[in-house]
């Protein structure tokens, strides 16, 4: 009796062959999850040099003003790393709620997924268009 099973396929995975596999929402959002925490993390040292200079003095928070307000490029890296922050927030919020066993569910999962999607969003613009 000649049973044979299909070997298993070796996938040499580089960052760049991600990109063949889709990955449902709930893997995508767990991800940037990831990649938002990481960079949060990263670029403490610079919110909080840029937070002493800007409590320092009046002249201090004119400069950071300047740096901020005025730089296209610090605008839109701001904005991003605050995009970063609300989406880190959010999946964190339904996170939580995995934990506690809220929403396991596969549809129940999904829906979750998006709702941080579209939460993280909308809370970013609103933010953006307060601090713009």
């Amino acid at each position: 009796m000649n049973t044979t099973k299909p070997r298993p396929v070796y996938r040499n995975i580089h960052v760049f062959d991600l990109m063949r596999y889709r990955l449902p929402m709930p893997g995508i959002i767990s991800i940037l999850h990831r990649i938002s925490g990481a960079l949060l993390f990263l670029l403490i040292p610079v919110f909080l040099g840029v937070l002493q200079m800007s409590l320092k003095s009046e002249a201090g928070y004119e400069t950071f003003k300047a740096m901020i307000w005025g730089n296209l490029f610090a605008k839109i890296l701001f904005l991003g790393m605050l995009y970063f922050f609300v989406h880190h927030f959010c999946a964190g919020i339904r996170y939580l709620l995995l934990d506690l066993h809220k929403g396991v569910e596969l549809e129940a999962a999904r829906r979750s997924s998006y709702i941080v999607v579209v939460a993280s969003v909308l809370i970013s613009v609103l933010l953006a268009v307060k601090l713009w």
